[in-house]
């Protein structure tokens, strides 16, 4: 067997994943997508329309829920410590599940305005980020570890095109089942999806990490100079890795990113209605036509960035800084949208920011499984600190956007300047993250250089 043909059925020692592998492991981000939306929009919704609860208290939980995703390095250096990393998915499940199903509770509760329904509504917020937390991380700990090079781009396109298709079942199936509402036909439908999300994920694990390894290698992880040593504490793990240029670089390039991509998912609807006139259902179906735009990146990344595997910056990190500046036009476009109102090829506009989102969003995840791949015995923890960079900027980003938007008319008067100040704000953040990749370039392709030549 050739070098090249070794590389594509081993990585770090074992045996890789293969296409029906790596589809197992998109249907686990499928079933988080769906339980996650039943917690984070429907309840949202029911909340504040049904049982006219203050806006703010949903938003909070929701809030509370990405926060609670600061754990996610703990989880990742969890399952860098065990023999297998399936255990903290199946954990995370389980608690994303039960977590979503109190929440439900908890909303009989806030109906009667009963004094323990927000503690409970805050428990099973915190059970839900918890249970992301773990699942997601492992789950992506196990991609990194498992997928070729070859292949990563497509993994990270194959798995996050079909957490969007758990939201998308899920939300036409919740919302053709759930009327005419009730308490108890809510708690039926959440049950059965986050009943059938769970089943789905426990069917799709189920085996694919193979039989446990020896019980010696519970307690040893691989190091980057290929030597084994053993599993240290959460803490030294976590300055050792932080020491690491490239991994403070790229935290960054991942939070400013992110927060770019959030801030304008509250605003951008609200900003067709007030400087374009349109109606509700065609505000809506511009949201489509921007998730459109975001599948058909995905799709593109998913196939095309594969053809440039060990070039360049990882490969990946031309789709990366190409997804950046190309959403940082996007948004200079509806700056100019701002400025000059009815005319504006806003449904292309909004497309194209659609298509570079897409394009940035799956290759930074594909980027993160390089990275995080360096360092065979850090690949959780890695994987965990961006994704709590990540969970961070959703948290912020969205209300950033929705607050500029209020201070901004309140400040200067003017709701199309303040528009353009926000849309040209993020537009300089995405221009910040692709210069912090730039720079980060070289380095990368020194270390996994390095590190292909030693494994």
């Amino acid at each position: 067997m050739s070098a090249s043909n070794a590389s594509a059925q081993t990585v770090t020692g074992r045996t890789a994943l293969g296409w029906l592998g790596i589809v197992r492991l998109g249907l686990v981000q499928s079933a988080i997508g769906a339980i996650v939306m039943l917690a984070t929009s429907l309840l949202n919704r029911v909340m504040v329309v049904e049982y006219a609860l203050p806006a703010a208290l949903p938003a909070g939980l929701v809030a509370w829920h990405y926060a609670v995703q600061l754990s996610r390095p703990a989880w990742g250096h969890g399952s860098d410590g065990g023999r297998r990393r399936t255990p903290l998915i199946v954990l995370g499940m389980a608690t994303l599940a039960s977590g979503t199903m109190l929440a439900v509770g908890a909303l009989n509760l806030l109906a009667v305005r009963a004094p323990w329904g927000v503690p409970a509504a805050v428990v099973a917020f915190t059970m839900i980020g918890a249970g992301v937390g773990a699942a997601g991380t492992s789950l992506l700990a196990l991609l990194a570890t498992r997928v070729t090079p070859d292949r990563r781009a497509a993994a990270a396109s194959i798995t996050w095109i079909m957490m969007v298709a758990g939201i998308v079942v899920t939300a036409g199936v919740a919302g053709a089942w759930i009327d005419p509402f009730s308490l108890p036909r809510l708690a039926m439908v959440a049950g059965s999806v986050a009943g059938a999300a769970f089943l789905t994920a426990m069917l799709a694990v189920w085996g694919i990490e193979g039989a446990p390894a020896a019980v010696a290698a519970q307690a040893l992880t691989r190091t980057t100079d290929g030597q084994s040593a053993p599993h240290q504490p959460f803490g030294i793990a976590l300055r050792a890795m932080w020491a690491d240029d490239e991994v403070r670089r790229f935290t960054l390039f991942v939070f400013l990113s992110m927060l770019a991509y959030s801030m304008q998912e509250l605003i951008l609807e609200p900003f067709a209605g007030l400087l374009f006139g349109f109606t509700p259902g065609q505000s809506t179906q511009l949201s489509g036509v921007q998730h459109g735009g975001v599948l058909a990146g995905m799709i593109v990344v998913g196939l095309g960035g594969g053809a440039f595997a060990g070039r360049g910056a990882t490969g990946l990190r031309r789709w990366v800084v190409g997804g950046c500046i190309g959403s940082a036009l996007a948004l200079v476009g509806l700056a100019f949208a701002a400025r000059i109102g009815l005319g504006w090829p806003l449904a292309l506009n909004v497309a194209l920011l659609g298509f570079a989102n897409g394009v940035f969003a799956v290759a930074t995840i594909g980027e993160m499984m390089a990275l995080a791949s360096v360092d065979g015995g850090r690949v959780g923890m890695r994987m965990g600190v961006w994704g709590a960079g990540q969970a961070i900027a959703f948290a912020l980003g969205g209300l950033t956007g929705a607050v500029g938007i209020d201070a901004g008319r309140a400040l200067i008067g003017s709701t199309p300047e303040t528009f353009m100040i926000v849309f040209g704000a993020e537009a300089l953040l995405f221009l910040v993250a692709a210069s912090l990749a730039l720079r980060g370039a070289a380095q990368t392709v020194r270390t996994l250089t390095l590190a292909g030549a030693q494994q």
